[in-house]
């Protein structure tokens, strides 16, 4: 039986690849860090010289020569919720892509220690920056009072002279979904916010108001929900029950799952009492029953905005031009044109 061993194959370098493409090294280094001046044949080339020898990127040299730990420090909090979860995979997608590890930090419970303990300890691995989702008033404040020597992003914030900011435009949001009512004749438009104390919930309120005000129309019920669907069923029952509302504006879909639920309980049509409109269009609600009208928020695009902040910040030095997502309106089946029956269906509850 013979001893010998194979020798184990070497992995593929850039020198590899820029002899199998037939071109410079310079060449595929500009490839790889996606330079405007290469041709697009050239960079098929390239690219599938890549593929074809299995080519990864050594980190640790790149971080030798850039002195960068290729690494983003991602602080978030209410991950259980589908805004925030989406935001932090938006980030993690886009930090990836732009050739980066991502390091994260959950807030179980969101107080200024607890952010600057997170913020110290991405500082003690040594990131290249930090991204904040933790959806709360006071965490700009405290952010703003920290001082890092790398870039900050913050979700939610709009952004100033201290802090780098990246939102969904959620008042414009609302403002959508209201505006979409108003144009079907809808004239007592309720609103179920989530809860008082989230940034997103007070500018989605904020819009609802913006729009009713717009149109002549005092604000119709306002209540404050949790985000949850169990929510919005027992919020749901309440409003079927006093029938006060021709249309629903709903902080987010999960709620707007329980009010359909409640609705169709107590035997209330949608939409042809109560129009509904939700937020986020998460992929379920296009199969809800009926499917739900909503405003879709591109978590996509957030953390890719993200990513470009701390990316300039690092080529250039300063970066604090905000970065805003436009949301837009998805029409489905739960919204409907006002009409007689609504009308006196609401007289009716109102006697």
């Amino acid at each position: 039986m013979s001893s010998e061993r194979t020798a184990p194959t070497r992995p593929p370098v850039m020198e590899d690849v820029a002899r199998v493409a037939g071109v410079s090294h310079q060449t595929v280094s500009r490839v790889l860090n996606n330079h405007p001046n290469v041709s697009s044949k050239t960079r098929e080339r390239v690219e599938q010289a890549i593929t074809d020898l299995g080519y990864r990127r050594n980190v640790a040299a790149r971080s030798l020569v850039t002195r960068r730990s290729q690494t983003i420090g991602v602080l978030g909090s209410e991950l259980a919720q589908y805004g925030p979860s989406h935001t932090l995979l938006g980030v993690q997608q886009a930090a990836r892509d732009a050739g980066y590890f991502v390091s994260v930090a959950g807030l179980r419970e969101v107080t200024p220690e607890t952010i600057k303990d997170a913020i110290a300890h991405f500082m003690d691995q040594g990131v290249d920056g930090i991204v904040v989702t933790v959806p709360h008033p006071g965490t700009f404040d405290v952010l703003r009072a920290i001082t890092t020597q790398v870039p900050l992003v913050a979700v939610g914030s709009v952004g100033d002279e201290n802090l780098s900011g990246a939102t969904v435009d959620q008042r414009q949001g609302a403002r959508l979904a209201v505006q979409h009512l108003l144009d079907l004749g809808h004239t007592q438009i309720g609103h179920l916010s989530g809860p008082a104390d989230w940034i997103d919930a007070a500018a989605r309120i904020d819009g609802w108001r913006d729009a009713l005000a717009e149109a002549g129309l005092e604000p119709a019920t306002l209540i404050e929900g949790d985000w949850s669907a169990e929510c919005g069923y027992r919020e749901g029952l309440k409003i079927a029950g006093e029938r006060s509302v021709t249309a629903l504006f709903v902080a987010n879909d999960q709620m707007a799952l329980g009010v359909l639920r409640a609705f169709n309980e107590t035997g209330v049509q949608v939409p042809t009492d109560i129009s509904v409109v939700g937020f986020d269009d998460q992929p379920e609600s296009a199969y809800f029953i009926p499917p739900l009208t909503t405003v879709a928020q591109d978590f996509e695009e957030l953390g890719q905005r993200c990513i470009d902040l701390l990316l300039e910040y690092l080529d250039k030095g300063t970066s604090h031009a905000p970065a805003t997502v436009t949301p837009r309106l998805v029409v489905r089946s739960t919204t409907a044109q006002a009409g007689p029956t609504q009308a006196s269906t609401r007289q009716a509850g109102q006697a």
